[in-house]
């Protein structure tokens, strides 16, 4: 069972504030007045499904190429490629990928359904892959901090999706959840708003980061919480461990949309994208590292990792914005050794405050970093500091 995991039949937590007291140093420098405030920003919906600028999970795809023939050349471009890759493709839904981006020759977009087909020409189509009809009950289990019959408090672990989806039929917190909330169990039952495939889910965190989210268990619980979002008075606060010292505070406002040449990533774009807005606050120097806290006026996807990227400061670990990091030879192999193991963004939800939707009351929770974070922030704490020339050690000006 995992740290503090609810045992089944359980007594369901009393309704009251409930606080996780961070038992890092590091951790408890991030004060829910200064930094705790996150807005999600306006929803649309492409986005609405991302809330405080965690990602979506990349949706999965058949990817599948074919060269245009002769026969093919000088017709409209989805007509030929409808005929070209056949097995009931029709040309509404070529111009459907079209539009997404989802058609291109090497790194050349072919979106204009009218132009005319080229022989030779190398075509690449990726298509989605269906997502599962609806997600079934499974005992995973659940850090719980707070529950009551309207809503539950989890501090997620990295790794775990929040909900199903293409490519991802199970082994999600959706699945955990419908376990926990079943038919019979005490205050069971999510609130359907969210659909077969997300029920309960009001925002959510993406894979690779680690903390607090909300979960409804009624309608009524689900409405007030989307509208608390929808308005910007959630306190959220996160803390994040970059490479680099971005040093003091400041502020990213660039507009994010999708890479161009990686369909997979997100990135700063100068056109096609939507505003997005992130502040950050230096906490701590470690190592070469900075630990900083992080508060959004948007809820793009991927902002804080593309941000944070995009000012040269991306964050440690993380497997899509940021080059595999190398600590220098000087350090001490058991602190090289845990960062080199660190194989996720190093991003964490610290702080979770609103007001409970029904009974009016505020409440506010903290959760410490896990257990991967905690450690790699004492492998960086034990970093002697570096050489200077003139052999002695001393920090660099």
């Amino acid at each position: 069972m995992k740290r503090g995991c609810r045992e089944r039949g359980s007594q369901v937590m009393p309704t009251v504030i409930s606080s996780v007291i961070p038992t890092l140093e590091v951790a408890a420098m991030v004060e829910p007045g200064e930094l705790s405030m996150v807005e999600p920003g306006e929803l649309s919906p492409e986005d609405a499904e991302v809330v405080a600028g965690e990602e979506a999970e990349v949706v999965p795809a058949r990817e599948r190429q074919a060269v245009i023939p002769d026969w093919l050349s000088g017709e409209r471009l989805d007509k030929a490629l409808a005929s070209l890759f056949g097995d009931g493709m029709s040309r509404a839904t070529v111009q459907r990928l079209m539009r997404a981006g989802e058609v291109t020759s090497g790194e050349i977009r072919l979106d204009s359904p009218d132009a005319k087909a080229v022989a030779g020409v190398r075509v690449t189509l990726r298509e989605p892959v269906p997502e599962p009809l609806v997600a079934l009950p499974e005992a995973i289990p659940l850090v719980i901090l707070y529950e009551d019959a309207d809503l539950l408090v989890i501090d997620k672990p990295a790794g775990l999706v929040v909900h199903p989806g293409a490519g991802v039929p199970g082994g999600t917190l959706v699945n955990a959840l419908l376990h926990h909330c079943r038919e019979g169990a005490p205050g069971g039952g999510l609130s359907g708003i969210g659909g077969r495939l997300r029920p309960g889910i009001v925002h959510r965190l993406d894979k690779g980061t680690s903390g607090l989210l909300v979960a409804a268990k009624s309608d009524r619980a689900h409405l007030g919480l989307s509208a608390q979002f929808a308005a910007h008075t959630v306190e959220r606060s996160y803390l994040a461990l970059v490479r680099g010292d971005p040093g003091g505070s400041g502020t990213v406002d660039a507009p994010i949309g999708r890479d161009p040449h990686q369909r997979q990533r997100m990135a700063v774009v100068e056109r096609g994208g939507r505003r997005a807005v992130t502040h950050y606050r230096l906490l701590k120097p470690i190592s070469g590292l900075a630990l900083i806290g992080c508060r959004l006026e948007t809820g793009r996807t991927h902002q804080i990792r593309v941000h944070l990227a995009s000012i040269g400061h991306p964050l440690l670990g993380d497997p899509l914005y940021a080059r595999p990091y190398s600590p220098p030879g000087w350090w001490p192999e058991g602190s090289r050794e845990v960062v080199r193991r660190f194989c996720r963004q190093a991003l964490h939800a610290g702080s979770l405050g609103f007001v409970h939707p029904v009974s009016g009351v505020w409440l506010r929770f903290q959760a410490p970093p896990p257990a991967d974070f905690a450690g790699l922030l004492a492998a960086l704490e034990a970093v002697p500091a570096p050489p200077v020339a003139g052999g002695g050690r001393g920090y660099r000006s």
